[in-house]
């Protein structure tokens, strides 16, 4: 007999990969290469390549996880299953807290560009509830508005990059500035962290993995997918703005793309541009409040948050409630916060949540392993060296965070007499 609070599954890879892509393109494209460009100069090359290789190999632990333990919830189940409650319940904590940010940051991008001046935050209000009303009613609806999104943003980087090219006449000499180690290796390690926020999408795909067919199969396919071609789009999109606008040009504008098509002769592209960055900026949004709504299913059904979060729709089989409270939450966020942190802070957030995998995915036996154990160590090595080398104010409102959640959570254990206390 069917369970009437599981999850439909309704996804195949192609679904998959396009929600990993919607999540991914969005974030980083329009929004990390500025302060990573602050932070390394023209070094955010290697900023680059370090942090697409602790992608995959966070990547790699995901997808290994994914295929034993199919169901919502991500690196929050992993880590319950592979390491205990409160490793689960950190990992659960890193991605909710990081990505609620996140979710918020990438609605006032999105109002940025699309709202009248002035109206920024009323119109990032009504991308969160518009987006939030198409995932109640189905993932199949999400998938296929997320596919329409992405269709539209690779459209819209194309143009960019032709406009940049054609229009105008970059420099690679540029591209190097004053060198690519001028800001150190602390500047580059700093803004690999950063760039890893543009990559922490294919976490979406494994945090689905009770809607998505035959998951043994398609979850470690439909990442490496997504991976390899966010990879390939993002250093396109590097190399074309530090030949452009060079690396103080980057660092310098919070619109660094639209900024070097502004340069060049190509003129009827920047409002394509601007459309792009809208559009993005809509398919991370509503990706993050899909995974989001999963992972807060599944801490929800454990008692790491309200119970009455775990309800299914009996119809639209999703997440409802957790979706509803976390568009709340995400709403509120906007109203009051200044968000010029968020990607740091987020940062912060999923780099735990991807220790905590790559340790979960290490102690699994010779019989669940897809890829050597070496691939764990260097994952979890390199989360904890770029958490260390963020922002310092990312770092001391992560740490914050992270207390306030073991917190609640002993307060809640303690309450309740729940048979999974321990020692922190």
């Amino acid at each position: 007999m069917s369970n009437p609070q599981a999850l439909a599954r309704r996804l195949g890879t192609f679904d998959a990969v396009v929600i990993g892509l919607g999540s991914m393109i969005g974030a980083g494209v329009f929004a990390a290469f500025t302060p990573a460009a602050a932070a390394a100069g023209s070094g955010l090359l290697i900023g680059l390549v370090v942090a697409a290789v602790v992608a995959f190999c966070n990547a790699t632990s995901s997808a290994q996880l994914a295929a034993v333990y199919p169901t919502s919830g991500g690196t929050y189940v992993y880590g319950r299953e592979r390491l205990g409650p409160w490793s689960g319940f950190l990992a659960g904590w890193g991605f909710v807290i990081g990505k609620t940010a996140s979710a918020a940051a990438m609605a006032m991008t999105f109002a940025a560009y699309a709202a009248p001046a002035g109206w920024e935050r009323p119109v990032a209000i009504a991308a969160v509830v518009l987006l939030a009303t198409v995932n109640y009613h189905g993932v199949t609806r999400t998938a296929g508005l997320t596919r329409i999104l992405v269709i539209g943003v690779i459209a819209a980087l194309a143009i960019a990059v032709a406009a940049c090219w054609g229009g105008s006449t970059p420099d690679p000499g540029k591209m190097l500035g004053d060198g690519l180690l001028a800001h150190g290796w602390y500047g580059i390690l700093q803004s690999a962290g950063l760039l890893f926020f543009a990559f922490a999408g294919y976490a979406r795909i494994a945090t689905m993995g009770e809607e998505v067919r035959n998951p043994k199969r398609t979850i470690p396919r439909a990442i490496g997918i997504a991976l390899a071609i966010t990879v390939v789009i993002y250093a396109i999109i590097a190399v074309t703005l530090l030949a452009t606008i060079g690396p103080e040009g980057v660092s310098g504008n919070p619109t660094p793309l639209a900024a070097a098509v502004a340069n060049g002769s190509w003129g009827w592209a920047a409002p394509i541009v601007r459309v792009g960055a809208a559009v993005a900026a809509l398919g991370a949004l509503l990706a993050l409040i899909a995974g989001l709504g999963r992972t807060s299913l599944a801490m929800a059904r454990e008692h790491d948050l309200p119970h009455w979060l775990a309800a299914v729709h009996p119809r639209y089989k999703v997440p409802h409630r957790a979706e509803a409270a976390l568009a709340v939450v995400i709403c509120a966020v906007i109203v009051v916060a200044d968000l010029r942190g968020a990607i740091g802070f987020s940062s912060f957030g999923v780099l735990i949540y991807y220790l905590v995998a790559n340790i979960a995915a290490f102690t699994q036996p010779a019989t669940d392993r897809r890829y050597p154990k070496a691939l764990q160590v260097t994952g979890a090595l390199a989360c904890v060296v770029l958490v260390a080398t963020l922002p310092p104010l990312s770092v001391g409102l992560g740490i914050l965070m992270f207390a306030a959640g073991i917190i609640l959570r002993l307060i809640r254990l303690r309450k309740n007499r729940h048979p999974d206390i321990q020692a922190p």
